[in-house]
């Protein structure tokens, strides 16, 4: 029973769903030992507002025991203002990035072989002055990585992006072949050792309608993403396009490829999202450790009411363990 893999989940924001699906997965099976980063305290509240009951333990020495349905291994963390559902306060942000940072230590360490992390709001970290984009761009700094690609996952459906969370104005200059390039090589490599594909076919997308209909609807494809698409190639990436957007994600389309490279985040989450949500995954490459996370966000009008799916999480823990096989 010892060699079952070790897996820690994050609790998310205090005040939105992530206490809530936390609780849901715990109650359920799962062939692992698993670990929870949260407040004890938090946690039993809110378990007490659902009306269930659960086995709450405390983490030893020597990591979490194999789990079992009812059980809550916590590796506590201790909230800084008293927390009450659907109400964001941002004297708990800190205590989000706590939890963060305990996961990856764990991972990076080899005391864990994955983290799952539940939702958290952005808005509440960036109100404290702290410079915070999200959990992509925070995991890779803290754990040295060059270039984390942010893939969401739904079914047969995979979708990177090649930026994330920034402004849509903002994203044609984001755009570069450097990076294109480097996001492709990371984006092929870990379709090969986290989904064990072993030529991944990667399509991409253009950036402007029709991909730029020539040049006469915009240049992109033609002066940035088609040459990075052949300096990939030339490296071994079996990248395809500049694909327009419009139609990549029909089943014809679909069938050439493995996962689809988005220019911008809304140009390629919608779609999966609609074939997906509430079971899609967020999964992050490129990272020396194995994350996954839910598709959703904190869904603060949920909290507390019994209301929240964890769907989601349960498949990002299932998709944490498919990488690890």
């Amino acid at each position: 029973m010892s060699a079952l893999p070790a897996i820690v989940v994050t609790t998310g924001e205090p005040a939105g769903i992530g206490p809530d699906i936390c609780l849901a997965l715990a109650l359920q099976s799962c062939e692992c030992r698993l670990a929870f980063a949260g407040d004890p305290q938090v946690l039993r509240e809110r378990a007490d507002c659902l009306g269930l009951t659960l086995d709450f333990r405390i983490v030893g020495a020597d990591g979490p025991v194999p789990h079992q349905p009812g059980l809550l291994q916590i590796l506590p963390h201790t909230v800084m203002h008293p927390v009450v559902p659907g109400q964001l306060d941002s004297a708990n942000a800190r205590y989000v990035l706590d939890m963060l940072d305990t996961a990856i230590r764990g991972c990076l360490s080899g005391d864990y072989q994955a983290m799952v992390t539940a939702p958290l709001q952005k808005s509440v970290i960036a109100d404290t002055g702290m410079t915070f984009s999200g959990h992509t761009e925070y995991l890779a700094q803290k754990t040295g990585a060059a270039t984390p690609v942010m893939l969401l996952v739904a079914g047969t459906l995979r979708v990177a992006l090649a930026t994330t969370h920034i402004p849509l104005a903002a994203v044609p200059s984001a755009i570069n072949a450097q990076d294109l390039v480097s996001t492709l090589k990371a984006l092929d490599s870990g379709l090969k050792s986290r989904f064990h594909l072993p030529k991944p076919r990667i399509l991409v997308l253009g950036l402007n309608p029709h991909a730029g209909e020539s040049g006469h609807l915009g240049r992109e494809e033609i002066e940035i993403i088609g040459p990075a698409i052949q300096a990939a190639r030339d490296v071994g990436v079996d990248a395809r396009g500049p694909l327009p957007a419009d139609t990549a994600f029909t089943p014809n389309a679909l069938k050439d490829g493995d996962a689809v490279l988005a220019m911008f985040h809304d140009q390629g989450l919608p779609v999966l999202k609609f074939a997906g949500f509430g079971r899609g995954v967020n999964v992050t490459l490129g990272l020396p450790i194995i994350r996954t996370s839910v598709d959703h966000g904190t869904a603060l009008d949920l909290a507390g009411t019994g209301r929240a799916d964890a769907g989601s999480l349960r498949a990002a823990l299932d998709l944490a363990l498919e990488c690890l096989t």
